[in-house]
């Protein structure tokens, strides 16, 4: 403790020594900020590039890791990353010897197009005993018949989310049930948002916001589709305390596509008729079927196809040993079972740890891997994992847009969504659980219009973030910005610089640094930043004429980064991709530190991780 103080006031000291260095603020004139200077590197260069003699280095042996940062620098890997790929079985440190008196038999595969997709390596033979395979889990989740005597109340409940467990009692039941009557709008539409029992940590609530517009900000060519939303949020409920800041976030309940759920009722034969039926639906512990709940038992309405669109994740988690045995149970075929029954076992802890590093293998393509294995949906229900919400920065100062529609003016927020996509084993790529779902609700919106209908009714299940921003919470109105951001990381600073350039005087300067790879394709929001956007932001293309990264062009404004990090209530923001940007940024700003302070590496390290407490250097990074 006391070497950890010593090293943070030796750090601050040092600081205050190159005060030298430091360019100040000036009180009586407007501004003696740097501007955005040009590099000979840049394209639109006009000013000859000043020659900097490069700093000698001493000739010494250099250590190259010696923290975790340091790690992850070189392998690319975060210690979470790290440690999540690493199933902790050991099977890395097991040897390939067969121990002696252990028959073995050949190990026969199943040959279809959904296993042969997972590109796993098994063995020819293996032990006729396998050792160490996982307990059948226990069942949580089940499906049962609503009572007659029940059945009216248990509709309101499902609307309401009420737990009609033994703990739930009547004045609670009765509270839940008048706010319900008070607020439903005839009966809840699924097909629009989620049942009211999914919803986040009170006092917030899923609102259904329509979609005022959208559309694609990148090109035909783009590596990357970013889509652009405005949401009407004129009716979101005035109960709710906080309101939607500059920088700020929504959280987005996406459900899984119509198509995947149908296609895993079909492999599990669940009945048609039985699908879209109300059913009592009990738990035994849990966070079911919200992950905003709490840890007990639950009886709730609902139906089949709810809880797996709007509750399960079919996509976005790796299998565990508990789902591959729970498949086990189920299969019929001996083949099968003794695959899967591998994939449980100490022998196959190998195989297994590929599957879990690998691309992330989704539901669907189990059951498709695995034809014979068709577990109840309750038990397989009480093994996976389930549904998050997705988080995404506003692109707009909320406070200020609005637009008149109807002879009614409209109050919106906007967000920039870039679409994620992955290898598929049958359409060869498939998008993300969030941006998939945005991307299809901007096609039918567009199409919607493209067929002649004014106003589409389409919709975006969405409620108040709960996180707390960094971006948003040290937003400050006072003193110079450096905002620094690569592809749809650049979304959320629109809004800081439409609400900085409202208050345009020389104290509150913002500066952009965008980081692209091809400007006619791929730069969103370009011309939509205000009326000074040439003077205010830089743009570095990587994939055109010479190609260079945002982080190149933080070393070339070395001037700018090191005026507004020392400067009272300045402020450096830094938001996109933690592999690639976030860290070559952050090392960008230790060179500076080291080229304008005179600092060594580890004490401009600690120079930004002062800024970085103070609240001057935020990184929202992903």
């Amino acid at each position: 403790m006391v070497d950890s103080l010593l090293a943070t006031a030796t750090a601050k000291a040092l600081i205050a020594s190159t005060g030298d260095c430091i360019p100040c603020e000036p009180t009586n004139a407007p501004s003696v900020a740097p501007s955005l200077t040009f590099s000979d590197e840049s394209d639109d260069a006009e000013e000859p590039a000043r020659t900097v003699k490069p700093r000698q280095r001493r000739a010494s042996t250099r250590l190259i890791a010696q923290s975790a940062r340091d790690i992850q620098r070189i392998t690319g890997e975060t210690t979470a990353e790290f440690v999540g790929r690493c199933c902790g079985g050991g099977c890395c440190l097991m040897g390939t010897k067969r121990p002696a008196g252990v028959d073995y038999v050949p190990l026969v595969l199943p040959d279809n197009a959904a296993f042969n997709s997972l590109g796993l390596k098994f063995p020819d033979e293996v032990p006729t005993k396998l050792t160490g395979i996982v307990d059948m889990p226990t069942k949580v989740v089940s499906f049962k018949s609503i009572p007659r005597p029940l059945s009216n109340r248990s509709l309101q409940a499902s609307d309401s989310g009420i737990s009609m467990g033994p703990d739930a009692d009547a004045s609670s039941d009765t509270s839940a049930e008048k706010a319900f009557e008070s607020t439903a709008i005839g009966p809840l539409d699924t097909a629009i948002q989620p049942p009211k029992f999914v919803q986040p940590h009170p006092p917030y609530h899923v609102y259904p916001a329509k979609i005022h517009t959208t559309r694609e900000l990148t090109k035909e060519g783009a590596e990357k589709r970013t889509y652009h939303f405005d949401l009407d949020i004129t009716n979101y409920p005035d109960e709710e305390t906080n309101d939607f800041k500059v920088g700020g976030a929504i959280g987005v309940l996406a459900p899984n596509d119509d198509d995947v759920v149908d296609d895993v009722l079909d492999r599990l034969m669940v009945p048609r008729f039985v699908r879209d039926k109300q059913t009592l639906m009990t738990t035994t512990t849990g966070r079911w079927p919200t992950v905003w709940g709490d840890e007990k038992a639950r009886e709730l309405v609902t139906t089949r196809r709810d809880v797996l669109k709007w509750c399960t994740d079919l996509q976005s988690y790796p299998p565990t040993k508990t789902v591959f045995r729970v498949f086990a149970e189920h299969a019929t075929d001996e083949t099968e079972k003794k695959v899967l029954l591998y994939l449980c076992s100490a022998q196959g802890q190998g195989t297994f740890c590929d599957v879990r590093t690998g691309p992330h293998v989704t539901v669907s393509q189990l059951l498709h891997a695995f034809p014979s294995s068709q577990p109840p949906l309750d038990e397989l229900l009480s093994v996976l994992q389930q549904l998050m919400p997705r988080f995404y920065s506003l692109s707009n100062d909320p406070h200020d847009s609005y637009q008149t529609r109807d002879q009614k003016q409209h109050r919106l927020i906007e967000i920039a969504v870039t679409v994620h996509e992955t290898s598929d084993w049958r359409k060869g790529s498939r998008t993300g659980l969030g941006s998939g779902f945005f991307e299809r609700q901007a096609q039918r919106f567009l199409q919607a219009q493209a067929a002649g209908e004014p106003n589409p009714e389409v919709y975006i299940p969405m409620f108040k973030g709960l996180m707390a921003n960094p971006l948003a919470k040290e937003f400050n109105s006072d003193g110079p910005m450096l905002l620094i951001g690569a592809g749809v990381g650049i979304a959320p600073f629109r809004g800081f610089v439409q609400r900085r350039l409202k208050q345009a005087n020389c104290a509150n300067k913002v500066w952009v640094l965008q980081g692209i790879r091809d400007s006619l394709v791929d730069e969103i929001y370009s011309g939509e930043w205000g009326v000074h956007e040439e003077e205010v932001k830089r743009v570095v293309q990587s994939r055109k004429g010479e190609g260079r990264y945002v982080q190149e062009e933080v070393r070339n404004q070395a001037d700018l980064v090191w005026y507004i990090a020392n400067s009272v209530d300045g402020r450096v923001f830094v938001c996109g991709s933690s592999k690639g940007m976030g860290e070559g940024v952050e090392d960008a700003l230790v060179d500076v530190a080291m080229s304008k302070g005179n600092l060594e590496r580890d004490e401009a390290r600690n120079f930004w991780a002062l800024k970085k407490e103070a609240g001057q250097y935020i990184a929202e990074t992903w």
